[in-house]
């Protein structure tokens, strides 16, 4: 696409934007971003704001005058647009975004694969290992209907009973009412075996991930053949077992909709262990995380992160766009930060610990710059990704930590929100520069 005109005003730009699902983003006067909406059709959506009759609408009338200059990206969905527009809001904190700027997030569906009985549930704070999850969704009642619907088919369980195979005390135990209403295999009283339990949960993955036509198909076909009888109560309930299956799609993916704070890591234990591994003289309270985006050299920015006393410090989070870098060279990008960022500032606001994404030269890299900066961070340690390791100044072999280290759990947490920070930075850039 080629670059608008810069002249265009707001209400004349909307002009121009496609009738597609995305979000648009309202800008002052000095290019802050001061509100972030979603929308089915953004010419539609947004262009109401320049109509005469928003002057009357009490929530936007106040602000509208503020707005100089518009932009938007464009979403493959409305599910899509919704998750993005709740990702941007709880980065950017919009001056006049009042919803979604809290740490609410959206729910998941947890299987527990690891148990010898897999238990299925739903959660805002998914674990991060051990289970498969899906999600996250934007309709949490539309969910919990699915899984209903769900259960009747698959019949696993979504009880907290630790149940072990190797204790008699459950074959004697007694099974819940869904047992008794064909909606659990019942498990807790070893009614399945493992592996047939397991093959029903293979099932059910299968119809997560898409591939749920032929189960449609039956409920389809029971719907009918109910209706045909008159059974309209039993039709009803088919028909709305249809439609939230039908639901199980209006999400997005664990890997492009990530949601930081729903992954919850015990913040106090990982600071006290990084004091005990890197032999700090005290707990470690503010932690800054520097990663580098930009895709063959073009749009290049930068992020730094804030956590403190282990966890997300959003109103410390810091953007630069990349000013004297040109061509691909992140050593340099991350010498041109860290000289804005250590060369002036309160001290008392240092960070005990400063975090880099990548490996030995990265490190290296900034502990020239910072040789050249007044002020100076506590421990500056960087990690790599693929094997996690740790690389520090006065060591020559990188360290590895256990993978269950709370200390290397968050500083993994630190490494990836600067990372996915930075990213959505850069994808906002390049929107702008393309529309």
């Amino acid at each position: 696409m080629s670059e608008l005109p810069l002249h265009l005003e707001p209400g004349e730009k909307v002009k121009t934007f496609p009738h597609r699902s995305g979000i648009y983003l309202m800008k002052d006067s000095t290019d802050r971003i001061i509100y972030v909406g979603k929308a089915k059709d953004l010419r539609s959506r947004a262009g109401s704001y320049f109509r005469k009759s928003a002057g009357g609408d009490l929530r936007i009338a106040p602000w509208i005058a503020e707005i100089k200059d518009i932009d938007f990206i464009e979403t493959q969905s409305e599910v899509d647009a919704l998750l993005m527009e709740a990702r941007l809001i709880k980065d950017i904190q919009p001056r006049y975004n009042r919803d979604l700027k809290d740490s609410k997030t959206f729910p998941y569906l947890q299987i527990r694969i690891r148990e010898p009985y897999p238990r299925v549930e739903l959660t805002r704070q998914p674990k991060s290992t051990g289970v498969k999850l899906f999600g996250p969704f934007t309709n949490s009642l539309a969910l919990k209907g699915a899984l209903l619907a769900l259960q009747k088919v698959f019949k696993f369980r979504t009880c907290t009973l630790h149940i072990s195979l190797h204790n008699d005390r459950w074959r004697w135990f007694r099974p819940c009412l869904l047992y008794s209403i064909h909606q659990c295999s019942g498990p807790c009283n070893l009614r399945v075996t493992p592996a047939e339990y397991r093959k029903n949960i293979r099932r059910l993955m299968s119809v997560l991930e898409g591939r749920k036509t032929q189960l449609l198909n039956e409920l389809t076909k029971e719907m009918k053949a109910a209706a045909a009888e008159k059974q309209y109560e039993v039709a009803a309930g088919l028909r709305d077992q249809i439609r939230d299956l039908k639901t199980l799609d209006k999400r997005g993916s664990v890997e492009d909709n990530t949601q930081p704070e729903a992954f919850v890591i015990d913040p106090r234990r990982g600071v006290i262990g990084l004091k005990k591994i890197f032999k700090l003289e005290k707990l470690p309270r503010i932690i800054e995380g520097i990663d580098i985006a930009h895709v063959s050299g073009t749009d290049m920015v930068a992020s730094i992160v804030k956590f403190i006393d282990g966890t997300p410090f959003k109103q410390g989070y810091k953007r630069y766009r990349i000013k004297t870098v040109n061509g691909v060279n992140d050593y340099a990008c991350m010498q041109e930060v860290i000289n804005r960022r250590f060369s002036h500032g309160p001290a008392d606001e240092l960070p005990d610990v400063l975090l880099i994404d990548g490996g030995r030269g990265q490190l290296n890299s900034v502990l020239e710059a910072l040789s050249k900066t007044p002020l100076q961070p506590g421990l500056v340690i960087s990690l790599a990704k693929q094997e996690e390791e740790v690389f520090t100044a006065n060591q020559e072999e990188p360290l590895k930590l256990s993978r269950h280290s709370f200390a290397l759990r968050l500083l993994q947490s630190v490494r990836d929100e600067s990372h996915r920070f930075a990213q959505h930075y850069h994808h906002i850039l390049r929107q702008k520069r393309f529309h």
